[in-house]
């Protein structure tokens, strides 16, 4: 119970910083991300601590995703790896990069991005071995046998986890498999192979690179529900098999208009007690445009109880936001009107959410 309290005060207190800023009461440049608190003795600042620095004090990590084209933006690149620990490749590690033609491989936007975190003192997480989309032509242009396709899934998962082996510590092995209704997505691998293609790509996965941590990874799982329910009975499953798997991935891509996951914290649980551990691992929460001081705190409002939900479960490892600044995102390419999703504006300034965060992290986890 003083848990709960804690984590209460903290997400008033930050959202009473949040209001603050709205209001012009108080304002912190994004060039002072770095600093906090008063002047010391001689006028020195503290440093505060970063988002990761803070989730790692309750044995978690905090990171962003980043693409390859958004490295250029040195400011914004430096500000990934200035206040995050984590990174995952938004493209360079899906098949269409990874394997363009059959059984050639391109690993250079993939190394780059390892490259880029290495430098920084990011970790790495793979994202994806396994995937409906975004696969390359060769691939979907033609009919292949069953034998014929679980060979160029073996052969393209061996060859990808290897390469990065070492690198990563965690791979989203299987990505969006589920249908919302909790049937299997009748994908190419699906309609050739059948329900068995995951368990047979977590093992190929698992000989290739036996120390990274195996996820199945989708959207719309936040909230208990058909589609979670359906990726619960085949994670029970699948360790009944002895099959590696050993995570379960919750994208959380949400938006306002729909209302918070219902038991998201629940749902995480039970999966934690399939002994398996679970990530966010795309997390933005957009808005129908434009934003205001209603919409932007209620956003931070969220952000702060996705992260106190899961610092309430020790076996949630950690959060991914799918960027961290509305200068990059994705969201008004796919949803026309809706948008302002991140912590971060498009000037890189921090928006109430930031703080939100960064009060659920301090309230700690148990």
């Amino acid at each position: 119970m003083r848990t709960t309290a804690r984590r209460t005060h903290a997400r008033t207190a930050a959202l009473a910083v949040s209001a603050a800023l709205l209001l012009g009461l108080a304002v912190a440049p994004a060039a002072e991300a770095e600093t906090g608190g008063g002047a010391g003795a001689g006028g020195d600042r503290k440093p505060a601590k970063t988002l990761h620095q803070l989730a790692r004090e309750s044995g978690r990590y905090f990171g962003a995703a980043v693409d390859n084209p958004e490295l250029p933006d040195t400011e914004y690149a430096d500000l990934l790896g200035r206040e995050f620990g984590q990174t995952t490749p938004g493209n360079a590690m899906k098949w269409y990069a990874t394997e363009p033609q059959r059984g050639v491989f391109d690993f250079t936007a993939g190394d780059e991005i390892v490259a880029y975190a290495k430098a920084k003192g990011l970790k790495v997480r793979g994202h994806t071995l396994l995937w409906h989309s975004q696969l390359p032509d060769w691939l979907t242009s033609r009919t292949w046998t069953p034998a014929e396709l679980r060979s160029i899934l073996k052969n393209h998962i061996t060859k990808v986890a290897k390469h990065y082996r070492g690198k990563v510590f965690a791979w989203d092995v299987a990505n969006e498999i589920m249908n919302e209704d909790g049937t299997y997505r009748e994908n190419i691998f699906y309609t050739a192979l059948g329900p068995g293609y995951i368990a047979d790509a977590l093992r190929w996965a698992h000989a290739a690179d036996p120390k990274a941590k195996l996820y199945l990874n989708d959207y719309n799982v936040e909230a208990v529900g058909p589609k979670s329910d359906a990726y619960y009975k085949l994670v029970k499953q699948l360790k009944a098999d002895g099959v590696p798997v050993d995570g379960f991935g919750m994208q959380a891509h949400l938006a306002l208009q729909f209302g918070y996951p219902d038991r998201l914290r629940q749902n995480i649980q039970r999966f934690a007690r399939l002994g398996v551990d679970v990530a966010i691992t795309e997390l933005d929460i957009r808005m129908v445009l434009p934003s205001d001081a209603s919409k932007l705190a209620e956003q931070a409002d969220w952000y702060g109880r996705v992260t106190e939900d899961c610092l309430a479960v020790r076996r949630c490892v950690g959060i991914t936001v799918w960027g961290y600044s509305d200068r990059h995102s994705w969201i008004p390419a796919v949803f026309p009107g809706e948008g302002a999703a991140l912590p971060w504006d498009e000037k890189l300034a921090r928006k109430p959410a930031y703080d939100a965060i960064r009060g659920a992290l301090t309230g700690g986890g148990s």
